[in-house]
């Protein structure tokens, strides 16, 4: 898939609306903060570096994040449709966690993990779009995220660093301990951790199907719906953007055209 630059751009400018309306200060200027600083990486992330996989195109990492936001808000309705707890969690806590479940993939504090791949073999046998860029030392998605929050001085809660932690589910072999329990005490205390893995595994799944050559891909993708009093007012997080190379150029520069 190919996003044009205003859809780049909205997509962004969706992903910071979503901070700024569920996350309470001091913590919503802190992370305004650290991702407006680095809008030259988020904004052309791919979400994953093979085409099998989900997102694979520039500007697919911002999508998928607003994509889980979005889910999650509305698996924690169904949740609490059918009677479950709600008490173990806040709604901050659900989406600041969908906000940064993947924010490892961005690489280490200055490179990025994905880069475009050279390789025309690859990309045509293997769908291999990026390639993992070796000086980023290798750490588990999960790990890294909870790593670059701390770096960065932005605190999280315990259900916070569960939700992050174990967000793959049993599709990774290390949250076994947290899934799976054999005696109460050793069961997780809040669904969180559920909600949170339900909704990407449901925004994954559709961006693998509309994302397929065979797939649908008229359906565009709404914001996450907004709660609270009135909608707050849009961003201008790319206006340092604008003033400077404009992001059409940024895209260039990205390609090397």
């Amino acid at each position: 898939m190919n996003l044009t630059a205003e859809q780049l751009q909205e997509n962004w400018e969706t992903f910071l609306k979503n901070i700024d309306t569920y996350i309470e200060s001091p913590r919503k200027e802190a992370l305004t903060t650290f991702y407006k600083e680095r809008v030259d990486r988020f904004i052309i992330m791919p979400a994953s570096a093979y085409i099998k996989f989900h997102n694979c195109f520039p500007g697919g990492y911002v999508e998928h994040i607003n994509r889980v936001v979005a889910a999650a808000i509305e698996v924690r309705e169904m949740w609490a449709k059918f009677g479950a707890d709600m008490e173990t969690f806040t709604l901050e806590e659900l989406v600041f966690s969908a906000i940064n479940h993947d924010l490892g993939k961005v690489g280490d504090v200055t490179q990025d993990l994905y880069v475009p791949s050279n390789d025309d073999w690859r990309k045509k046998n293997l769908g291999e779009m990026y390639s993992f860029n070796k000086e980023v030392g290798f750490m588990t998605v999960p790990d890294r995220s909870l790593f670059l929050l701390q770096e960065a001085g932005i605190k999280y809660s315990v259900n916070e660093m569960l939700a992050i932690r174990a967000h793959d589910g049993l599709y990774d072999d290390a949250n076994k301990g947290y899934y799976i329990s054999r005696i109460p005490e050793s069961r997780l205390r809040s669904i969180i951790v559920y909600v949170l893995h339900q909704a990407d595994f449901l925004a994954s799944e559709v961006e693998r199907h509309i994302n397929a050559p065979e797939g649908n891909t008229s359906k565009k993708f709404t914001a996450a719906p907004k709660v609270g009093a009135k909608a707050k007012a849009r961003t201008n997080a790319l206006s340092s953007i604008k003033k400077t190379d404009g992001l059409t150029n940024v895209m260039a520069n990205f390609f090397n055209e």
